[in-house]
């Protein structure tokens, strides 16, 4: 009996709309549903991205637990190859907070979403081991 891996990840968002273009069009995240006023789903390879209104979420409805988070938040996405993303990020109006070669291998690019939560764009040599 072992955990296996991510099967979703919670970002919380006061503008669901910005958020949605964010993921959709600056990340390329494909949408896979939405509830206007309350989330946003966005497919990542096999896992989820769900993103929150934490109004809607703080309280619970048909049966899902209340949840939700202040503040920023952080997302980390694996990529193939990070090399065209700081011009598409800057191309799309997006600031890089960060751009960071890891002493263990590896590399990240930061940045933020509208609501301001942290994403990291990265290599997933990141977190191999040497």
């Amino acid at each position: 009996m072992s955990i296996t891996g991510i099967l979703e990840a919670a970002l919380y968002v006061g503008d669901l709309g910005a958020a949605e273009d964010f993921y959709e069009r600056v990340l390329g995240l494909e949408l896979e549903s939405r509830a206007p006023g309350r989330h946003a789903f966005f497919r990542c390879g096999e896992a989820m991205l769900l993103i929150f209104d934490p109004a809607s979420t703080s309280q619970s409805a048909g049966g899902v637990p209340a949840h939700g988070a202040t503040g920023p938040g952080h997302v980390a996405f694996a990529v193939d190859d990070l090399d065209e993303w700081p011009a598409r990020l800057r191309d799309a109006g997006i600031a890089i907070e960060a751009d960071l070669d890891w002493p263990g291998g590896g590399r990240s690019v930061y940045v933020r979403d509208p609501a301001g939560n942290s994403v990291e764009l990265t290599t997933p040599r990141i977190w191999l081991n040497p």
